[in-house]
């Protein structure tokens, strides 16, 4: 990566950092994940989380090492309805399968060699009886015998926990309030974690780099009831990557409960947990309780946001200067774009009340989101807050977006049409064009 990449890529990946700062983060490990050539990346990825402020819950699952076990044994796999029957020797094996994965994430997690990401690490992993678990009982007739689901999470135990900065490991097995150790999977733990701490994301892994659609392309994001009609779709398919599945099945639940975001990405490409949450696009699929980007109306928490929309644009002379405090004082006046807790868009509607009119002002699109018209859906708002005012026309003022005015039902005028205040301020100078739109 040339010198320029690498400061544009850090430069970028700022913002989140910040966002992502002091959030929860369920990580939902697969088997399958554990197993991959990738998972020391995964691990030291997970790392990198921690380090940067975010509080990090791991869980991970063991199927397939449990299945290589149970078969190096002797003991055929049973399952009814998808879900393990344990008896006890499964369970014995489970136990063995799961330890041994436990203190292989631990010691990863505890590598601090010198020119590897985790150097001077210094991170705490504890486990624990943070989860109270129930035999699933008997369903048609088939015992479930130890395989067990969850009934209590010890959520501020979690809490106290993570806010003294260690990052809390969870596996598969859990115990009863009779003492009795059950089965659980891993998609089930981390869904009652992460709506019991009220995390921020659920971060899953697939073997693909997302879910894709039918013609092979990754689906960015999806809301609840989409992921659903998906989920029964996969179901049926032979070949379907049973990591998505878990994750659907997971995020769902989450999402429905008030997760606000569950990702799933590959574990089979180096960085993608890094691409999906540090850069503006994503490379995963996103289960979200609310579309990733929406229209509001901003407040003074947006001012940061805005200028560092704006700025470039001024010190280029396209835009008319703002300070801070002019912001502050106009920030009712505009409205944002926000996506992913960056603002991404903005204009404003200025009232020249005795003129019946508005100004429609400081339109800007961030470089990276100018693809998708978000220009059009700004002026279609204040378009509609103007007409709700009653005012009779909207004008503008540019130096540069003169034919992108005219395409939106703008026409050219000169400075006498201006509102008689508007009209002092105009700069001779600048010699900007006056558009006007009829109402």
């Amino acid at each position: 990566m040339r010198t320029t990449e690498l400061v544009d890529s850090f430069r970028h990946s700022a913002p989140y950092v910040n966002a992502h700062r002091g959030k929860t983060f369920v990580v939902m490990l697969g088997g399958e994940a554990v197993a991959h050539g990738m998972f020391r990346s995964i691990i030291n990825d997970v790392a990198l989380l921690h380090s940067l402020g975010i509080k990090v819950v791991l869980v991970y699952g063991a199927r397939p090492q449990i299945d290589a076990a149970l078969a190096q044994n002797d003991i055929q796999p049973a399952y009814h309805n998808g879900v393990r029957i344990t008896d006890e020797s499964t369970l014995k094996i489970i136990k063995q399968v799961a330890g041994s994965l436990q203190f292989d994430i631990t010691a990863r997690l505890s590598m601090s060699l010198s020119n590897t990401p985790m150097q001077g690490a210094q991170i705490n992993v504890v486990s624990g009886n943070f989860v109270i678990a129930q035999p699933l009982g008997v369903d048609n007739g088939v015992d479930f015998c130890l395989s067990g689901k969850v009934r209590r999470i010890d959520s501020q135990g979690l809490k106290r926990l993570l806010d003294t900065g260690g990052i809390v490991l969870m596996g598969p097995i859990a115990a009863s309030v009779t003492g009795e150790s059950f089965n659980l999977t891993a998609e089930e733990v981390a869904t009652h974690v992460a709506i019991k701490l009220k995390a921020d994301k659920i971060i899953g892994f697939s073997s693909r780099h997302g879910i894709e659609d039918e013609f092979g392309e990754v689906i960015a994001e999806l809301m609840p009831n989409d992921a659903q009609k998906m989920l029964t779709q996969l179901a049926e398919q032979e070949d379907v990557d049973r990591g998505t599945l878990a994750f659907l099945k997971a995020s769902i639940d989450a999402s429905r409960a008030g997760v606000p975001r569950c990702h799933l990405v590959s574990y089979e490409e180096d960085g993608a947990l890094l691409q999906e949450l540090f850069t503006r696009e994503g490379i995963g699929t996103q289960i979200v309780t609310e579309s990733a980007e929406r229209l509001r109306r901003a407040s003074i928490a947006d001012i940061g946001g805005i200028l560092n929309l704006i700025r470039p644009l001024e010190e280029q002379g396209v835009l008319v200067r703002r300070s801070r405090e002019q912001l502050e004082r106009e920030i009712e006046q505009f409205m944002v774009i926000e996506r992913d807790g960056l603002i991404i868009g903005c204009a404003a509607l200025y009232p020249f009340e005795e003129d019946n009119a508005g100004e429609f002002a400081c339109l800007v699109v961030h470089p990276d989101y100018r693809d998708a018209d978000r220009g059009s859906l700004l002026l279609k708002n204040i378009i509609n807050q103007a007409k709700v005012r009653g005012y009779a026309h909207l004008f503008a003022l540019t130096t540069r977006s003169i034919h992108w005015f005219l395409e939106h039902g703008f026409e050219m005028v000169d400075v006498e049409a201006l509102p008689q205040k508007k009209k002092q301020l105009y700069n001779y100078q600048r010699r900007s064009k006056i558009l006007r739109l009829e109402l």
